[in-house]
């Protein structure tokens, strides 16, 4: 596999034949903007890129304790509106 420099993230040129024996390491290899020009016959055929992972975490409970500083006295009513199926 070849390296080019010059950006931050790598690039790399490798031949369909070597991709194909080693795909796997080529992707687990793989940063965010990294990519890797696969040829045939030295002319570019494809490209793998490196995708940035997206976390999707929930908050840590608790970390809204306090934000709620007023609640009325009747919030737990029922709403005018809906009174009518209420009876």
């Amino acid at each position: 596999m070849k390296k080019n420099s010059g950006s931050k993230a790598m690039s790399a040129t490798i031949s369909v034949k070597d991709a194909q024996a080693k795909l796997k390491e080529l992707i687990d290899t793989l940063a965010p903007g990294d990519e890797i020009v696969i040829t045939e016959n030295q002319q570019p055929v494809a490209k793998l890129i490196g995708e940035r992972v997206l976390n999707a975490s929930r908050p840590a409970p608790g970390l809204g304790k306090g934000s709620i500083v007023y609640m009325a006295a009747d919030f737990d009513e029922p709403l005018d509106e809906f009174k009518e199926y209420m009876e």
